[in-house]
This record gives C-alpha cells, structure tokens and sequence, in this order.
C-alpha cells in the first residue's frame, strides 16, 4: 500500500465533502479502508435514467493513481456501457497505454491526472450518451441502436424505479 496513494484518496474525499458535485456523492464503505469508496450516482436529468439513485463502488488499486480503480454498479443498471454484473467500461477507467485492439487513443485511456470526480463526470456523460460502438452489455447496446425508445427505454425505466423503492428502504 503506497502512502502516496492512500494521501492523494484522502485528499480527494475530503474536497468532495467540502465541495460536492453535482450528480453523485462519495463516502468509505469502510472507514478503515480508503482504497473502497461508495457513491451515489444521480440519473442525469433529461435522460432515461432521470430521477435514479445508482450505487457504485469504486476499488482503488495500491498504485492509484498510476493505475485504474474498478468501478461497478451495485444498483442493477440496463446500459450498454455496464456489463449485467455491474463492471463498467468506460475508456478513463482502461489501463493506461496503447489499446491491443486499436479502438480507443491513450489519451482517452486511464491517466493519473484523473480523480473521483473526472470519473464520475465521465460516468454521468456515459449515462447520457452510450457508446454502444464497444458494449460491455451487448443486448443492451442492440436494444439502444434499434429501438432506443421501446424494450432499451422500459428495462432503464424499471432499473429507475426499483433504484429510487431501494434508496428509501
């Protein structure tokens, strides 16, 4: 566990609870482990997921920031960019360098200057806009391009609601 990792993680908790951002708040799962945060995702206004409350969890790597933290979808989620357990794909959160499959640029992969809080600015933007071009949920990503207003929009819309009977029990 590098100290520089376990600083930089508790340097950014504490700005978020300083200064919070709009769409999501982050806290520990446990308070002894700040390599294990929690977050509550808002559904972005004017999308489907409007009116959502999404649990996350985000598991930072002992190297953090030189590396990734994993992020997955405790709440259960219907997008094309978050596989149906819950891991999500996103290009910010790809190991850094050169993709083997020459898809994504390194600048659009994993770069240490990311925090918590580009993350999740990223994940809100996803929520708003799928890529379904590199789908971790293929059904869901087939559903988006074909009849993003029929079967994509029910299954997100019952995603919300049983988000929204969760987050009050």
């Amino acid at each position: 566990m590098s100290e520089q990792s376990v600083l930089l993680l508790r340097k950014q908790l504490a700005e978020l609870n300083k200064n919070p951002v709009e769409g999501f708040s982050a806290g520990l799962i446990d308070d002894h482990d700040i390599f294990k945060w929690e977050v509550l995702l808002i559904g972005p206004q004017d999308t489907l997921f409007e009116g959502g409350f999404f649990k996350v969890h985000l598991t930072f790597p002992s190297d953090y920031p030189l590396r990734p933290p994993k992020m997955k979808f405790i709440t259960e989620i219907w997008h094309p960019n978050v596989a149906k357990n819950g891991d999500v794909c996103i290009s910010i959160l790809h190991e850094p360098g050169e993709d083997k499959f020459g898809y994504e640029k390194p600048e659009e992969r994993w770069l240490p200057i990311h925090t918590v809080e580009t993350i999740m600015i990223s994940v809100i933007s996803m929520l708003a806009d799928p890529n379904s071009d590199s789908p971790a949920n293929v059904d869901a990503a087939k559903e988006w391009r074909e009849d993003p207003n029929g079967e994509f929009k029910r299954k997100v819309a019952r995603c919300v609601r049983k988000s929204q009977e969760m987050a009050f029990e």
